[in-house]
């Protein structure tokens, strides 16, 4: 028996394919599936008291901003008596007033004033208003329709003795290449091949394992010696690692990363990094932290785009001038396209990890757009990375204080890409 045309078309309307995982704006399959998450989408250092910040997330705009109190807000982009930006009004105690006709909205969007009008409809008048948690430096938001689900923390990033690095970069392509590069261990030997991490058979293919866990995948790479380097990936977009930094003074670090799409051809990655080190060493760090943020006067994805139009060669780049990893990064992914037609891909045994995480976006989709239950993903105390034999909590280095400490947030973005980076979350580039 043949099915009839229907019912193969109802079939492949819920067959999630590539080319899914990308447009994320309002409606989307992917755009509807990331807002079902608690998303980070500002600086908290970015957002002074009493100011409003126009923000574009997933192709749709919001007014951000901090109310007098300290507490921070998301509202709708505009103000639906004419449409005019709520960004440009302003902040009065915890509420935001539009600088059109005076309309006032609270923190939930609700309409609370209206100046001009006689007889009041400020009752009748709300728009969208959204959760919003500050954490470890970093504005989270959920957008997604309903209550917000249970805001995700992690304890190893409160409460130990060193230093939080807040850091963040955009990048010039589609969010969901940045998801892939993330398991595909087996191109660091190559794009960052000059790289002290980097050593012959790095994410050799059958030395590769990917399998699914309560929060995500579970990808692990074992050493010829058999030392395992374990990292976790969070549904959807979270990646949790441990890495060797080249610092004499750090013995390791946990790292904590967000890909975030500001629009489909532009995103945002959003990082925090857990570096347990304290007293002098902790201040050495901290200090060439903040020089190396002056010295980098060259933005990445500027570089990148002069690679890859031929104008520059790797080897023509001056590295104390530019975040090299990143401009490797950009000109591997860059050069896939903005969107990757993945149609014409020929996929290999080192590719377990991009493999694994399609299934699953795959599988979610499927269900989302079944209207299914999804799987509810968490991260138990167990899913840490671990880094040929380090992991859990490994002593302090460097210091003398004992006991629980407050931990020390250190923004090192550096200072040539903050205000790009600002000006993309502003929607103004993608506009341009």
């Amino acid at each position: 028996m043949t099915q009839d045309r229907s019912t193969e078309d109802a079939q492949s309307a819920h067959t999630p394919r590539a080319e899914d995982y990308c447009p994320t704006g309002p409606g989307t399959p992917a755009g509807r599936y990331l807002r079902r998450f608690w998303q980070p989408v500002y600086h908290s250092v970015d957002l002074a008291p009493g100011r409003a910040q126009r923000v574009r997330i997933m192709s749709q705009d919001y007014t951000l901003y901090r109310g007098d109190g300290g507490d921070a807000f998301l509202v709708d982009s505009r103000c639906p008596h004419r449409g005019a930006l709520l960004s440009l009004g302003w902040v009065e105690g915890d509420c935001i007033r539009c600088m059109y006709h005076g309309w006032r909205f609270d923190g939930a969007g609700q309409c609370v004033e209206q100046p001009t009008e006689d007889s009041e409809f400020a009752h009748k008048v709300r728009i969208g208003g959204y959760p919003v948690r500050e954490y470890l430096g970093l504005v989270f938001a959920y957008l997604g329709d309903g209550d917000a689900p249970e805001f995700p923390r992690y304890p190893e990033f409160e409460s130990f003795e060193g230093l939080i690095e807040i850091d963040s970069y955009s990048r010039d392509c589609n969010y969901f290449q940045n998801v892939e590069n993330a398991l595909d261990m087996s191109h660091v030997g190559f794009v960052h091949g000059d790289n002290r991490v980097a050593f012959s058979g790095i994410g050799f293919g059958r030395a590769l394992q990917a399998d699914e866990s309560d929060w995500g995948v579970t990808y692990v790479f074992t050493r010829s010696d058999g030392k395992k380097r374990v990292q976790q990936f969070g549904m959807p977009n979270i990646f949790y690692m441990m890495a060797l930094p080249n610092d004499d003074d750090i013995g390791w670090q946990e790292s904590l990363f967000w890909w975030v799409p500001v629009d489909d051809l532009h995103h945002m990655q959003f990082s925090i990094h857990r570096i347990p080190v304290t007293g002098g060493a902790a201040e050495r760090i901290r200090d060439r932290r903040q020089a190396r943020r002056a010295e980098i006067d060259l933005p990445h994805q500027e570089v990148c785009l002069d690679i890859i139009a031929g104008r520059l060669r790797m080897s023509d780049v001056d590295g104390g001038r530019v975040d090299m990893v990143r401009l490797q990064d950009d000109v591997a992914q860059l050069g896939q396209g903005l969107v990757a037609d993945r149609s014409r891909e020929r996929l290999g045994r080192s590719d377990v990890g991009l493999i694994e995480i399609r299934k699953l976006w795959r599988r979610e989709l499927a269900g989302l757009l079944e209207d299914r239950p999804l799987k509810h993903w968490k991260r138990s105390a167990g899913l840490c990375p671990q880094a040929w034999g380090l992991g859990g909590a490994p002593p302090v280095t460097g210091g003398g204080q004992t006991g629980p400490a407050a931990v020390d947030l250190v923004d090192v973005r550096p200072y040539v890409e903050m205000a790009q980076q600002l000006r993309l979350l502003s929607g103004v580039e993608a506009e341009a």
